[in-house]
């Protein structure tokens, strides 16, 4: 009976210690990838790297990170005149030693058809070996599902779904022929169930954003064995124009910290957060229940929205 009862005072204890030894090895693993685990050569998989969206935001931020690498850039996006102006300001500050080439694509207008053929011809002959896909249409502020135009809410999908999609097809075969490449798939908090339980007065542009990590992790364990990794990184909060944010702070980067974060984490793990705090900010929120994490969403959302539609009704005035 008291060897028993010593049975039953030890086990605890080592289930105890077992607990706190795997926090401690998550904790230790958590610094080695965030802060000391060195990226990988990106040239390694090729000397070109396509992004979409990439005149704005995280995308345009992206590739001046990656031409400050030394790699050549197909640009994509649907404003000829802001791809000029991009390239330009890439080429002025790298000179010679970076290539820039950009390709006029509306994906939120273009088949699948005109999108597969217009990458397939701009890429005609390049070594690509590196694909952000980071190109998206959010709301221009919260609304409730009934509110959002039929032909809007058709963008969006098109956009964020469809873009997503075909680029990554008319890519994949040139990254197959050398056995080697890597995608990044840009994705959002908004879409990732084990971020937040849902994501109100958002509900098409949540949904596309679920679509794509859904859509990386799958097709990541397709095409592993042929030595192409496919990524799903996840930002939160970011200060760009579509998030409608400004100001940086500690949990939100500016568009130039986050891409700075991104290419630590390319080839790495398929689903990631790569700005640190984003990560701290994940223990916080995965810690609260999932009711109360969605009445603060809505609340804060239905603050946002009346903001917005004030907004709106002011700029319609102006404009009469």
């Amino acid at each position: 009976m008291g060897r028993l009862q010593a049975i039953l005072v030890i086990l605890p204890c080592i289930a105890g210690f077992i607990s706190l030894c795997r926090t401690l090895v998550m904790l230790l693993r958590w610094v080695w990838v965030t802060f000391l685990r060195p990226p990988k050569n990106l040239q390694d998989y090729g000397s070109w790297a396509l992004i979409t969206g990439a005149t704005n935001g995280i995308g345009k931020a992206l590739a001046f990170e990656l031409a400050s690498k030394g790699l050549n850039l197909v640009l994509i996006s649907r404003n000829p005149s802001k791809l000029q102006h991009t390239s330009n300001d890439i080429r002025e500050r790298y000179g010679s030693t970076v290539q820039v080439k950009y390709i006029v694509i509306d994906f939120s207008k273009d088949n699948s058809d005109e999108i597969v053929s217009k990458i397939e011809e701009g890429i005609h002959g390049l070594d690509v070996g590196l694909l952000i896909n980071n190109a998206a249409l959010g709301y221009p502020y919260p609304k409730y599902f009934h509110e959002v135009e039929s032909e809007y809410a058709d963008s969006v999908v098109r956009a964020n779904v469809d873009g997503v999609t075909w680029v990554t097809k008319a890519v994949l075969p040139v990254m197959l022929r050398k056995k080697k490449g890597a995608i990044v798939n840009i994705g959002s908090g908004a879409g990732s169930s084990s971020i937040v339980p849902s994501y109100p007065l958002f509900t098409v542009y949540a949904a596309t954003k679920a679509y794509i990590v859904m859509f990386s992790r799958s097709i990541s364990l397709e095409y592993k064995q042929y030595g192409i990794d496919i990524q799903c990184q996840i930002p939160l909060l970011v200060a760009t124009k579509m998030a409608s944010i400004r100001r940086t702070s500690f949990f939100i980067p500016s568009p130039e910290m986050f891409a700075k974060a991104s290419l630590r984490w390319i080839g790495y793990e398929h689903i990631c957060l790569p700005y640190w705090p984003h990560s701290l900010e994940l223990c916080v929120l995965r810690a609260l229940p999932d009711a109360f994490l969605n009445w603060l969403l809505f609340k804060y959302f239905l603050i946002t929205r009346e903001k917005g539609m004030l907004k709106e009704l002011m700029k319609n005035k102006n404009e009469k």
